[in-house]
Parts: structure tokens; C-alpha cells; sequence
């Protein structure tokens, strides 16, 4: 198999897989978009190369990239676009409170880790169909 096939046969395996799991892919896409959206806006606080308007401007594609088809896999997985901005608000809230955290040092007070808890509460409400099976 030369190399182009090869590369080839790997896009077509990663569609398959998208395809066959989208709330896997969406979330994934999300939480890659959030980590790297934190960077974008938040890197500038901790490193100098980060406030280059390269930066800005080159990071800010990918990025949207990956919430459009996170946005688009989450609604045809739930069919509806109520589920997917509760998602994306969790998703964006954890990356957040982590990465402010890990790379920030800023601690979480007690009011902002219940957020985080109802953040976790609110994507497991969503994610899951259970609610929607007792209706």
C-alpha cells in the first residue's frame, strides 16, 4: 500500500468512526475546541508570545472549526438544538475552572466549585436519555 493510500484509507476510517459516533466525536471536538479557545484568550496572561496578533488571528480558525461540527454533530445526535448549548456551556465551564487552575493557579472558591459540580450535572442531564424515556 503506497502512501497515499494509505493516508487515504485513515480519512475514511476517521469519517467512519464520526459517523458511527457522533456524541463521542462532538464531545471530543468541543472539549479540543474549549481547551484551545482557553489558550487563545487566556494564554496572554502567562506568556508574551500569546499576545501576537498571529496568534490571535491563525488560532481563531481552527477553533471555530471544531465548535461548528461539535455544534452540528451534537444536533444530529439529539435532533434538537436544546440539548447541544447546555453541552457546550458544561464543557466550556469545566475547561475553564481546570485550565484557570492548572496553568493560572487560580484555586476555585466553595461558590465556584458547586458551579463546576452543576457544570458536571448539567452535561450528564443532557448527555443522558433517561429523563427523556420517563416523559
Amino acid at each position: 500500500m503506497n502512501g497515499r493510500s494509505h493516508q487515504l484509507r485513515r480519512v475514511g476510517l476517521l469519517k467512519s468512526f464520526i459517523a458511527n459516533n457522533k456524541l463521542l466525536a462532538a464531545l471530543l471536538f468541543s472539549i479540543t475546541g474549549n481547551i484551545i479557545a482557553w489558550f487563545h484568550m487566556n494564554a496572554q496572561f502567562r506568556w508574551d508570545w500569546a499576545k501576537s496578533q498571529w496568534w490571535i488571528v491563525l488560532i481563531g480558525v481552527p477553533i471555530s472549526y471544531l465548535f461548528y461540527y461539535s455544534t452540528r454533530m451534537f444536533y444530529e445526535h439529539f435532533g434538537q438544538y436544546w440539548t447541544v448549548r447546555p453541552i457546550g456551556f458544561g464543557i466550556a465551564t469545566l475547561t475553564f475552572g481546570i485550565l484557570t487552575a492548572v496553568f493560572l493557579k487560580e484555586l476555585p472558591s466553595f461558590k465556584i466549585w458547586l458551579s463546576l459540580i452543576l457544570a458536571v450535572v448539567i452535561i450528564l442531564l443532557n448527555i443522558s436519555n433517561t429523563i427523556d424515556k420517563v416523559n
